[in-house]
């Protein structure tokens, strides 16, 4: 993700220090210099094979915080289209900086680099370049232009280099200490330890490991890792589990009215999480569009009718693909724009009505006439809009532009049979409108020819997603279509200081990670947990030039710049969606999805499948979703079932019945047995008692280590060799739920060796 250098960076000076190949007059010095107008300055390889690289060396030692890359004045085939970036103290001895990309366009780009590890800085003297890839996949790579931004304080570089230094001493010590510990030298490894003073893990870890590995003490073991439990030892390692989608159909309550809303899509909804209140409004039902206004009481799981017709009530009229936002302080929600069918675009229908209702009055107010006579946005449909409560500002973009048809002095007949349509669309910009003094401000026009290559242009468009970090105080804007074309682009626009980021431009070379290019596709945000939900609705397969609608479910982690798909299901038969109807819902698109941040849920309802053989055909369901991780209970549950496994597996070993007894008491009481996978280990826990290794190897059941496994064994008998070993294969495995900082190495001494 390319960023700004911050203002306490300042430009590094370097030298060429070793390079792979170049070729002909395109020497790597030519880097030096930024002449965007110059095709012959730039460094090229002469190939295209791996490895080819620069390094360079800077000045000085310096924290190393930025990379710039500078470009020709054209989009050109041997740019780089990934690339990865290391750095270190000395040219053999580097770490990985930086893994990304470059735009094939003439902007510059300038990108963060890793310089900190355990919270402090860490200084850079040699700076490695790796093509891994360009534009035009048979070409050589080039780079046109490098500069480096950082710190060179020698009082602060200093400091680092010292720090550095002990830290790279201290983590040496530690892997010694780790292997010392793990192959039972017990007396090199007090001896390290009390020499040096270097603690190997948190307190609380040695506690455990001296409970476990050294005395056998299954029961303190577990007792001490339920306090770990409570202490909120396992929430980082929960955080960084994928989520698993839990689908729930919602059937109204039998005790209520069992009214809810019927078919449609292109409808509207918001949620109120004070009150728990979901508002439903209009859309189409397959032949018309609706005015009705449903709310839904998620404690008492009953929907009411509010109002079958709004325009009755001094609200809009029945309308689809319109927006709404709502405003939980003051109970308010605002609804903007509409769709019409071409036979019904005539002037004195395209003027955009702006309504708020009052949801502690029951009143709807007709805010504006025309936001466009205000300076707002003209009459749009299928945009987007949504609220930064705390100042009052509504943010609208996108949306297409109905504009007036050609058919002056045409019957309604004859419109309805005239299939022209205007041969140029008009797309809406970004507009902000503050409520408390009814003022529309446009922020940005659409970038007309479609292009986004302006670094502060903005490519408007349909069907796409745009939500509000209440915390950064961004909007995030995702996906769409404009004309024929369907978008993965992915920016933010600062409210504050007016400026876009694009955090992809849609080229595709993330394709196999983020999703599908698509309209319609519904997302929402968790500021809390700085997270971007988003389900897929119609997506567009490029390669194939096929439309499809299809169920996946993608987050974005915000803070790490990472998409994951924890669900998708490319199931499109229609026996296969009749008999998981009440177990997730079919695919759709159309439909809407809002998400209750406070409970963590979201709630779905209606849409269109896609049928082609039933166009009218509109669905009524109404689903909810959790996204779940493994809790600490669970987490817990798995590291008590691991040591009494462990502890079954000793007992095997010396006394069968005993074995066979804690297996039907204690161990039988820690599986889950609504888990198959654990039921079915430990029905063969209990083979193992009675089979001998060759039945074993006939049945595939897995035999409980051998004391003549010769990777068990460490000094001592046999048995005393094997117990240790396995013992701290436990302890390895059960600290693997611990934050890192906090744990002995991950790595191992041996695996410095080289082959």
């Amino acid at each position: 993700m390319a960023e700004a250098p911050s203002q306490d960076t300042a430009n590094l000076k370097y030298s060429i220090h070793k390079y792979s190949t170049f070729s002909a007059n395109y020497a790597p010095e030519n880097i030096l210099e930024d002449k965007p107008n110059d095709q012959a300055s730039r460094w090229s390889s002469d190939s295209n094979n791996p490895p080819q690289f620069l390094i360079l060396k800077l000045e000085r030692p310096a924290v190393l915080k930025t990379i710039t890359f500078g470009k020709y004045e054209k989009v050109h085939v041997c740019n780089i289209k990934k690339f990865r970036v290391y750095g270190g103290l000395s040219d053999d001895n580097m770490v990985l900086l930086l893994e990304s990309g470059l735009k094939n366009d003439t902007v510059p780009e300038t990108f963060l680099l890793k310089h900190t590890v355990s919270g402090h800085q860490f200084p850079v003297r040699y700076v490695k370049i790796v093509p891994l890839q360009s534009w035009g996949s048979t070409f050589n790579f080039s780079i046109w232009h490098v500069s480096l931004g950082g710190c060179e304080d020698w009082n602060i570089v200093q400091k680092c280099i010292n720090w550095y230094t002990t830290y790279r001493e201290r983590e040496a010590i530690r892997l010694c200490l780790k292997h010392f510990r793990q192959h039972n030298y017990t007396e090199a490894f007090e001896s390290l330890e009390k020499r040096t003073r270097v603690t190997l893990e948190d307190p609380r870890l040695t506690k455990l490991h001296k409970l476990l590995v050294e005395q056998g003490d299954f029961d303190g073991s577990e007792k001490l890792i339920s306090e770990a439990a409570r202490d909120g030892l396992f929430q980082q390692y929960i955080s960084q589990q994928e989520y698993k989608p839990q689908w729930t159909p919602i059937i109204p309550s039998p005790t209520g009215s069992r009214q809810q809303p019927g078919m449609r899509g292109g409808h509207q909804m918001c949620i109120d999480t004070n009150t728990q209140t979901i508002y439903l409004f209009g859309g189409w039902d397959g032949n018309q569009d609706l005015s009705d206004l449903w709310s839904y009481q998620v404690l008492s799981q009953e929907w009411t009718c509010i109002s079958r017709d709004t325009h009755a009530k001094g609200g809009p009229s029945a309308r689809s693909c319109h927006k709404m936002c709502l405003d939980p302080e003051r109970r308010q929600i605002f609804t903007l724009g509409r769709y019409l069918d071409s036979a019904l675009r005539v002037p004195e229908n395209l003027k955009s009505d702006f309504y708020m209702y009052d949801i502690e009055n029951n009143k709807w107010t007709q805010i504006t006439e025309d936001t466009a006579a205000l300076g707002g946005p003209r009459l749009i449909f299928d945009h987007q809009m949504v609220m930064d409560v705390e100042n009052r500002i509504i943010y609208v973009f996108g949306g297409r532009v109905l504009t007036p048809s050609r058919w002056e002095g045409l019957g309604l007949d004859e419109r309805r049979n005239n299939t022209y349509t205007p041969s140029e669309a008009i797309f809406s910009g970004l507009y902000s409108y503050h409520v408390a003094t009814n003022t529309w401000t446009k922020l940005r026009d659409d970038d007309c020819a479609g292009n986004g290559t302006g670094p502060q242009d903005i490519k408007s468009r349909i069907g796409h997603s745009m939500l509000f970090h209440s915390g950064t105080r961004q909007l995030f804007i995702l996906a769409g279509q404009r004309n024929k074309e369907y978008l993965t682009d992915f920016f933010t626009y600062n409210i504050d200081s007016d400026t876009v980021t694009y955090i992809s431009d849609g080229s595709g070379k993330d394709s196999a990670s983020v999703p599908a290019a698509g309209f319609t596709q519904k997302a929402t945000i968790d500021p809390q947990l700085n997270e971007i939900h988003v389900l897929s609705g119609l997506s567009k397969d490029k390669e194939k030039r096929e439309e499809n609608v299809r169920n996946s479910f993608w987050v974005y982690d915000i803070s790490q710049n990472k998409w994951s798909c924890i669900y998708r299901n490319e199931q499109t038969g229609e026996t296969y969606w009749n008999k998981m109807q009440h177990v997730e819902p079919c695919p759709r698109y159309a439909h809407q999805l809002v998400y209750d941040d406070t409970k963590k849920v979201h709630y779905l309802f209606g849409g269109n499948p896609g049928k082609t053989y039933l166009p009218k055909m509109r669905l009524d369901d109404f689903w909810s979703l959790r996204l779940c991780r493994p809790s600490t209970e669970q987490l817990f549950q798995t590291c008590v079932l691991l040591i009494r496994k462990h502890r079954f597996s000793e007992l095997a070993r010396s006394n069968s019945v005993e074995a066979l007894k804690y297996l039907q008491t204690e161990l039988y009481s820690a599986v889950d047995h609504g888990n198959p996978s654990q039921v079915q280990e430990f029905q063969a826990l209990a083979t193992t008692l009675f089979q001998s290794p060759e039945d074993c190897a006939m049945t595939h059941t897995p035999l409980l280590p051998s004391e003549d496994d010769p990777s068990l064994k460490a000094e001592g008998s046999n048995d005393l060799g094997w117990v240790h070993s396995s013992r701290s294969q436990l302890f390895d495995q059960l600290t693997q739920f611990v934050p890192e900082h906090m744990t002995q190495p991950r790595g191992n001494l041996v695996d410095l060796i080289p082959y």
